[in-house]
C-alpha cells in the first residue's frame, strides 16, 4: 500500500475528511490504473453522504479490476443507502462471486431483500450471517423478524428467545416476542413479553399499546 493511501486512511480514522480526500486524490494521480485509490475515495465519499459520487468511484475501480470485491461491496452499500435495493443485491452478489464471503455481505443482502418484502430470500441470508457470527445480535434479530414476516412464527419465537439469552435487556426482542405470541393467539404470554419490554424501556409505546390490547383480550 502506498504512502498516500496509508495517510488517507489515517486521516479518515481521524475524521479529517478533507485531508483524506487530498491524499486519495494524490494516490489516484500518481497511479491512475490502481483501483485501490478509487475504492478508498469511494468509501470516503460514502461516509460524507455523497453516495452517487461514491458509486462513480467504485464503478471506476471495477472498470480497472473486475475482481475488486471491496469495490462491489462499497457500491452495494451506497445503493442500499439510496434505497436502490435491487442494484445493491446485484453488487453484493458480485462481491461474493469474487470471494468476499463474509457475514456482513450476507447480512446486507438479507437487509436488501427484507426491504423489498422478499422475506424468504431475506431469512436465508440472515440465517447464514448468524451461523457465521453467532454472537451478532443484530443479524439474529433481523433473522427473527424475517421468520415472523414469512409466517414462521414458532421459529421466530425460538430466535427472539435466543436473543434474550444473549441480551436480557433487549426491549425490542421482548416486544417482537410479544407480537409473535399474539399471532399464536396466546394473549397471556404476549402480555408478559410486552411487560418485560416495558420494564426494560418504560417509554416503549408499541409495547405499551400491545400490553393494553392483550389486557382487553384477557378480560373479555
Amino acid at each position: 500500500m502506498n504512502d498516500n493511501i496509508q495517510l488517507g486512511l489515517q486521516a479518515m480514522q481521524d475524521r479529517d475528511y478533507e485531508k483524506a480526500a487530498s491524499y486519495f486524490n494524490q494516490a489516484i494521480e500518481a497511479n491512475p490504473s490502481d483501483p485501490i485509490g478509487f475504492i478508498n475515495f469511494g468509501n470516503l465519499l460514502a461516509i460524507v453522504g455523497e453516495l452517487e459520487k461514491a458509486i462513480v468511484f467504485f464503478e471506476r475501480a471495477i472498470d480497472l479490476d473486475s475482481k475488486a470485491a471491496t469495490a462491489y461491496y462499497g457500491a452495494g452499500n451506497a445503493f442500499y443507502q439510496l434505497e436502490k435495493f435491487e442494484e445493491a443485491i446485484k453488487m453484493f452478489h458480485q462481491a461474493m462471486q469474487n470471494d468476499l464471503k463474509e457475514a456482513d455481505v450476507f447480512f446486507m443482502i438479507g437487509m436488501s431483500y427484507y426491504n423489498l418484502g422478499q422475506f424468504n430470500h431475506a431469512l436465508v441470508h440472515f440465517q447464514t450471517a448468524t451461523e457465521m457470527k453467532p454472537n451478532d445480535i443484530e443479524a439474529r434479530f433481523q433473522y427473527a423478524l424475517s421468520l415472523a414476516s414469512a409466517d414462521h412464527i414458532d421459529d421466530a419465537i425460538i430466535q427472539f428467545k435466543g436473543i434474550l439469552q444473549q441480551d436480557e435487556n433487549n426491549a425490542d426482542a421482548f416486544y417482537n416476542l410479544g407480537i409473535a405470541y399474539a399471532c399464536k393467539d396466546d394473549p397471556k404470554a404476549a402480555k408478559e413479553a410486552f411487560e418485560h419490554a416495558l420494564e426494560v424501556q418504560p417509554d416503549h409505546l408499541l409495547a405499551g399499546n400491545g400490553k393494553k390490547l392483550m389486557e382487553e383480550l384477557l378480560t373479555q
